[in-house]
């Protein structure tokens, strides 16, 4: 691994470096090579959701040509469904109007006749 060698640090800076060693027992190198690897965790953690230039183009482009889409009504309900009734509430027992239909179909026996 290479040495990580820290020219023209300011004082308070160095100070910080050193107290952090300490607290964690480890070496100045060792710290300085946790702490640059943690700050890039950061850095790059921040740029991942942030578009390059040339996606950000696309994307104003994009918002700029929907703006121009003339106001129908039509067009702006896509996706919206009417308002529905709330359903009627059930009766505490079960739904016995089907049975009705059950008589109609029932074989008849010649005493039914």
């Amino acid at each position: 691994m290479t040495d990580i060698i820290l020219h023209n640090l300011d004082a308070i800076l160095a100070d910080r470096l050193r107290r952090v060693a300490e607290a964690r027992g480890w070496s100045l190198q060792r710290t300085a090579l946790h702490l640059i690897e943690s700050g890039l965790f950061v850095v790059e953690a921040e740029m991942v959701g942030r578009f390059n230039d040339h996606d950000a183009d696309a994307l104003q482009e994009a918002i700029a040509a929907l703006q121009e889409i003339p106001s129908d009504p039509g067009f702006s309900l896509i996706g919206r469904a009417e308002p529905q009734e709330a359903p009627k509430p059930r009766s505490a027992g079960p739904d016995l109007s089907g049975l009705e239909l059950l008589e109609e179909f029932r074989p008849r026996t010649p005493d039914s006749a």
